[in-house]
């Protein structure tokens, strides 16, 4: 029988990594997998089968090492940055330029087709400081639509200036075409990508938002002990079911005709009564009258299951106010899309 581990400081890399995997639930060790290559797989699975016991203290230092070095260094996640010095080791400049173009967003098979993905303001603010020529060529090679866009947010006295250049616009060759491309993908994409990139906080409250309730409150208080500061930003970026009190009436409407009625009956079981009471008060009287009946009817109910449905619900929340349906208003003044 493979001894019982209960010594963290002994542990391997590869056995911490088998430990993780272990504890998550399997839709989570599932996603992981499929970013894995065979080799790696076939590895971590090795060790993960001749793990043997593991005490529960172990575990528990596991996550909070994890997410105490991922709050205040981000030194478990690698960068863009690292990944470029990596490969620069082994590949030339000019094919690790080709790659790292590829990793950084945004979307497209060519650089112009990823200009065709930047919001038209963002362009507007990098191509005003370039020459009316140099734009001109860009907004020739991307789509006319998107050009105009880009075009109408420009100081209008540039733009013309860009116009003018366009209609006497010839043939632009290759060389030219290389060079603005060659500077396009060093100079905007690189810093696009680099301050597109998410906060190392707002990836550990993601992962917060995915703990049952008491792993999450005993992996914060835990936190908050050895990192205030990051327990306090991690929570500020946190979004729960009690959050959805910031939504709108009209915001909750739509989000009740995309919610399922036996999945919500469950989650405002644990829900605040003030939440409880936005959601009753925006169905008609007779379905909330129905849905009070079914919450009665269940007694007791499972904390894992409320945990579920609520963190379902609350995707579902998070979906559309990314596609713009519901707006999820800041703490603050401010009201502000929650992503």
């Amino acid at each position: 029988m493979a001894r019982v581990k209960d010594d963290y400081r002994a542990l391997t890399g590869p056995q911490k990594a088998a430990i993780f995997m272990l504890s998550l639930d399997d839709a989570q060790s599932s996603a992981l997998f499929e970013l894995m290559d065979d080799e790696e797989i076939r590895e971590l699975s090795q060790i993960m089968s001749n793990l043997g016991s593991v005490n529960s203290k172990v575990v528990e230092r596991l996550f909070l090492d994890f997410a105490d070095q991922l709050s205040s260094t981000g030194s478990l996640v690698g960068s863009y940055d690292s990944t470029e010095r990596l490969l620069s080791k082994a590949l030339g400049e000019e094919r690790v330029a080709q790659i790292m173009e590829e990793l950084r967003g945004p979307a497209g098979r060519t650089m112009w087709d990823k200009l065709g993905n930047v919001n038209e303001a963002v362009l507007a603010n990098y191509l005003k400081n370039e020459y009316p020529q140099t734009v001109a060529v860009v907004l020739s090679k991307i789509r006319p639509d998107h050009a105009a866009n880009v075009l109408g947010t420009l100081p209008e006295n540039f733009a013309m200036e860009v116009v003018i250049r366009m209609l006497s616009m010839e043939a632009v060759s290759k060389e030219i075409l290389d060079h603005v491309e060659k500077t396009l993908r060093t100079e905007f994409m690189t810093n696009l990508a680099r301050t597109a990139r998410q906060d190392s906080h707002e990836m550990m409250a993601g992962i917060f938002n995915t703990l049952d309730r008491n792993t999450e409150t005993r992996f914060m208080g835990a936190l908050e002990e050895r990192n205030r500061e990051s327990a306090e930003r991690i929570k500020q970026l946190m979004f729960t079911f009690d959050d959805l009190e910031r939504v709108d009436s009209s915001g909750i409407q739509v989000l009740l005709r995309q919610t399922d009625k036996g999945q919500l009956s469950i989650a405002l079981k644990g829900g605040s009564e003030s939440v409880k009471e936005l959601f009753f008060s925006n169905m008609s009287e007779r379905a909330a009258k129905i849905m009070r009946e079914d919450m009665d009817a269940m007694g007791a109910v499972r904390l894992k299951d409320v945990d579920e449905a609520q963190a379902a619900i609350v995707s579902i929340a998070k979906q559309l106010a990314d596609s713009g349906e519901i707006v999820i208003a800041g703490q603050g003044e401010e009201e502000q899309l929650v992503y």
